[in-house]
């Protein structure tokens, strides 16, 4: 996928971001995209006031991504009449982040969509934080 729009062209609209995601989930292991039948999915400009107080943060291009509702192992039969789960990319943020750092346009979406679907399965930022470097170490060492 081509994912990597030109930095000096028009910056990718939110069908673009939303496609470039959807796509991460499409090739999820089965095990996981199951589980994900039921999540909405959005994009949007930026965090309102209101989610960026709630989470402590001060600017709006600091947060790229948020999910929305009880993680898969906290959930129960009797969560009758909530809200569906919500995943929501910062279309703002993340081209914010994606001319500062040079990361191609589709890593980075991919990313903060795995980001936020690790949330859905009670992963907390630590957790996902270890994960990555765990892959990272195994990737520049073969022999583990």
């Amino acid at each position: 996928m081509s994912g990597q729009a030109t930095i000096s062209g028009e910056a990718p609209d939110a069908d673009a971001i939303e496609a470039i995601a959807r796509a991460t989930i499409a090739r999820l292991p089965a095990q996981f995209a199951e589980h994900l039948g039921d999540i909405v999915f959005v994009v949007e400009e930026y965090a309102d006031d209101e989610t960026l107080a709630a989470l402590g943060i001060e600017h709006p291009l600091d947060l790229s991504g948020l999910y929305h509702g009880r993680p898969l192992g906290e959930k129960s039969s009797m969560d009758s009449g909530a809200m569906p789960d919500r995943i929501v990319l910062y279309r703002r943020a993340i081209l914010e982040e994606w001319i500062e750092t040079g990361v191609r346009l589709d890593d980075l979406v991919a990313h903060v969509t795995t980001h936020e679907i690790g949330h859905h399965f009670g992963l907390s930022d630590d957790d996902m934080h270890a994960l990555e470097d765990a892959a990272e170490d195994s990737a520049e060492d073969p022999a583990t």
